[in-house]
């Protein structure tokens, strides 16, 4: 089961042994009064209330509907029936109202005021403005009628002796009219928002008061919906719990609900009529993204007694489409963009045990009502069912949903990223559609970064993924085009402020908005090439400072042992990528947070590219310390063992997934990659792994390579492949270690063809002397020899810093290596 349910009250075990202990319980166990202990609001402070008929002191028996209680504990306002209308009319009361909404002090007793008797069913609701407010002359109280209107009573309060607080005003209290002509209102109790629909011919118009600290209240949002609502329709959400009400729900009743995020997320979410029997149709209005998504779902048991309405559940990052015995889909608010980010379970992992029924609510985020059982539960996804998920899943977008979850919606915890990396390790040749590393590097960087700065989630990319074209089997998707929500509100802060940002990040084409490294691709690779001399040295320079930053920036990250030899070594190419990286992230956040300042930006981009390197250091330390591996992979006269071909493996596909980020990985990772290359793999494999890229060859690797294998045959040969491959500049560093005549014959063949390139097409002019000791008589070459000689007397030498590598060595080298080849004594 992956979501974790925790009951934080319980009827029958928080209010029953009191009843018990009071001798009031006995009358429980009849079936008359079965049902007679219930729910009847949950407060914002988090308080319940709940009835039962044997604690209110009236005539008879009655029906709560609703009731509440203000924050000072003060005044209670209580709606309920009177009489059904079969009783009306058997006792000809036709002139006597149905419902009854009462104001009551609490101290003094029983002192009453009637606010509405009516023949329309009547919810009360206390506004709590302030949170932690203790003292207060005035309260506010909603009453939401019916008839379809919603009222605002103002009640001021005087403190009498003996700490009695009674209602100031005399005659009536003072109101004013909310909301007109609604079919359908939402209370949010924590935020102190209603939300309510008002029908317009095909469509239908949301809309929110916000009711603020000061007592003043604002409609501040509206949103044209294509929801045809019958007029005749009435449907309160979080308006408390008339239990008479629920015990006759019609299965064809509206079922809409809104949720919202703490990231400016606001969702409409609504359970369809479908014509099929064996199928479920849900949608969800993402608002803050501009489009409505449209869920057609295939049952798997279509046994009539078991097809409930589908029931939602706010879990802020997600929110949850629930029908028992069926399904449960937690779909990304956030990121809702592919349906790859949210996870879809059926079976044994969408099981939940204590929510049988469709008749919840989800009052607070990450809490369920379930009305019926009379408990309220936090909700909240289970890590360790979460990774179990994830170990077993077979699709890739089960795979990738889950990995997100794991990522974002729990954040940072040392033991579940580990395990993340252990997956990973163990998937790489499973996941075909994605690539479980990039996403991890991703994802983490993106939760590690965003809640530094407003807005920075919109910038940064959250995901490798261009598209996703995967399905999701019995699950069809249809995405809808939607008008996007209009605002009126001045200098709000919080979630207001969050949806606004987000509203205009779709106005702007919000996908252009994140962070993308085209540019430093092309970049990178022009530098790369050797183009970098036309760039001014200012440049360069600038780029490699950045780099240093970075590196530096990073000792103060991460003050763990680190792996060697990363960071232990100087890498050109890395520094360049690492440098450059920081140029284009500051430049793209710079274009859209020019408020932050450039200061935090440049912080801020030294985080990531720090955080980054500091990432592909976390993967590499689990992964030897899984592999149980050691520093003998420097040792080059062993084969290497089944865990260091698995390491292998794994910084193969790190590298493969850097190379399609373009980022840059610790410098020293190539020679430890190259190490164990040496180590693991047959020579004709290896050569290949290096002429394809997948191996670079570093100074390091090579020349603890050239010092410690002894000259056998098999490893001549392994040296003379690996010389053979090296760079120029990197050839002219290494090669001096290798005292042998295959090496002096790779130096000496160099020589000759940098000379020749540098002679080009200019003739020598004039004899050399000798330059052996002893004439040679061999004519091609002493005249190469000459034609060589000229050339260096021209400055045109290509190994200044190395004087023994001249003309005559390269005549040496050469006879050495004829007078070999002929069977004869070099004297």
């Amino acid at each position: 089961m992956l979501l974790h349910l925790v009951a934080e009250f319980d009827l029958q075990r928080d209010v029953v042994p009191w009843l018990a202990a009071r001798g009031w319980a006995v009358a429980l166990d009849t079936s008359e009064n079965s049902s007679a202990l219930y729910i009847v609001n949950v407060e914002r402070n988090g308080k319940i209330i709940y009835t039962w008929k044997h604690l209110y002191m009236f005539e008879r028996d009655l029906c709560i509907i609703s009731c509440s209680i203000n924050n000072e504990r003060t005044l209670l306002a209580v709606s309920f029936r009177q009489y059904t209308e079969e009783e009306r009319v058997s006792r000809l009361l036709q002139s006597v109202s149905k419902y009854l909404t009462l104001l009551i002090e609490i101290h003094p007793i029983n002192n009453v005021r009637v606010l509405k008797a009516v023949d329309s069913c009547i919810r009360v609701q206390f506004l709590y403005p302030v949170e932690g407010r203790n003292t207060s002359t005035e309260s506010h109280l909603l009453l939401v009628s019916e008839d379809k209107y919603i009222e605002q009573f103002d009640i001021h309060v005087v403190a009498e002796e003996e700490h009695k607080v009674v209602i100031q005003n005399s005659g009536q209290l003072p109101r004013i009219r909310v909301a007109d002509d609604l079919v359908w209102a939402q209370w949010d109790m924590v935020e102190q928002r209603l939300f309510y629909i008002v029908p317009k011919e095909s469509r239908s118009t949301l809309k929110c008061v916000q009711f603020y600290p000061d007592e003043n209240c604002n409609s501040i949002l509206e949103s044209h919906l294509d929801i045809s609502l019958n007029d005749t329709q009435f449907k309160l959400v979080n308006f408390g719990s008339d239990y008479c009400q629920d015990q006759g729900v019609a299965s064809g009743s509206l079922n809409l609900q809104v949720s919202t995020s703490k990231a400016g997320g606001l969702c409409v979410c609504c359970s369809l009529a479908s014509d099929t029997p064996d199928e479920v149709t849900y949608s969800i209005y993402f608002l803050h993204k501009g489009y409505n998504k449209t869920f057609t779902v295939s049952l798997e048991r279509t046994d009539s007694h078991q097809l409930k309405e589908v029931a939602f559940m706010n879990l802020d990052y997600y929110v949850a489409a629930y029908l028992p015995g069926q399904f449960l889909h937690l779909l990304n608010i956030q990121h809702p963009d592919r349906l790859c980010y949210s996870l879809f379970l059926t079976g044994e992992d969408a099981r939940i045990d204590i929510l049988q029924n469709c008749f919840i609510r989800s009052p607070l985020v990450s809490t369920v009502l379930d009305c019926h059982v009379g408990s309220m539960y936090t909700v909240s996804i289970s890590e360790s069912a979460l990774l179990q998920f994830l170990q077993k899943s077979k699709r890739d977008s089960e795979r990738l949903a889950a990995l997100h979850c794991a990522l974002l919606y729990f954040r940072h915890t040392e033991d579940l990223e580990t395990q993340i990396i252990w997956w990973i390790s163990e998937n790489l040749s499973t996941c075909h559609s994605f690539d479980p590393i990039q996403e991890f590097i991703i994802a983490s960087l993106y939760w590690r970064m965003c809640p530094e700065t407003h807005n920075l989630d919109k910038l940064l990319p959250y995901t490798s993924l261009l598209d996703w074209i995967g399905i999701i089997p019995g699950v069809t998707c249809a995405t809808y085009i939607i008008s996007l929500p209009v605002l009126e509100f001045q200098n709000s802060k919080g979630f207001w402020e969050k949806l606004s940002s987000n509203l205009e990040s779709v106005k702007y084409a919000e996908p252009h908005l994140h962070y993308h490294n085209n540019v430093l691709r092309r970049e990178w690779h022009n530098l790369s090439e050797e183009k970098e001399d036309r760039r001014p040295a200012a440049y360069l320079r600038n780029i490699f400072e950045n780099a240093k930053k970075v590196l530096s920036h990073l000792d103060t990250l991460d003050s763990e042992e680190r792996l060697a030899p990363l960071f232990q070594e100087e890498d050109y190419q890395q520094q360049l990528l690492m440098g450059l990286m920081v140029a284009q992230l500051k430049d793209h956040l710079m274009r859209h947070l020019q408020y932050v300042g450039k200061k935090k930006i440049d912080q801020i981009v030294l985080d990531y590219v720090a955080k980054l390197l500091n990432l592909v250091h976390r993967i590499m330390k689990e992964v030897w310390r899984r592999y149980q591996l050691h520093s003998c992979i420097f040792c080059f006269d062993e084969r290497g063992s089944a865990g260091e071909f698995a390491v292998f493996h794994i910084m193969s596909r790190i590298l493969e997934a850097a190379n399609g980020l373009c980022m840059p990985l610790p410098p020293g990772f190539h020679t430890l990659h190259l190490g164990l290359g040496v180590r693991c793999l047959p020579l004709h494999t290896l050569l290949h792994y290096i002429d394809n890229g997948v191996l670079h060859l570093t100074e390091t690797c090579v020349r603890k390579l050239l010092k410690d294998l002894d000259d056998t045959e098999k490893n001549e040969k392994l040296k003379f492949s690996i010389v053979t491959r090296l760079p120029e500049a990197l050839g002219q560093k290494v090669c001096q270690f290798w005292d042998h005549p295959i090496n002096a014959n790779v130096i000496a063949r160099k020589y000759v063809k940098l000379l020749i390139e540098k002679l080009g097409n200019r003739q020598c002019s004039r004899p050399i002397p000798e330059r052996h000791s002893v004439p040679v008589e061999f004519l091609p070459l002493n005249y190469l020899t000459n034609m060589l000689a000229e050339i260096e007397n021209q400055g045109m030498h290509p190994y200044e810093k190395q004087d023994h590598i001249n003309v005559k060595f390269v005549e040496e080298t050469a006879l050495k290596h004829t007078v070999t080849l002929l069977g004869l004594k070099y004297s």
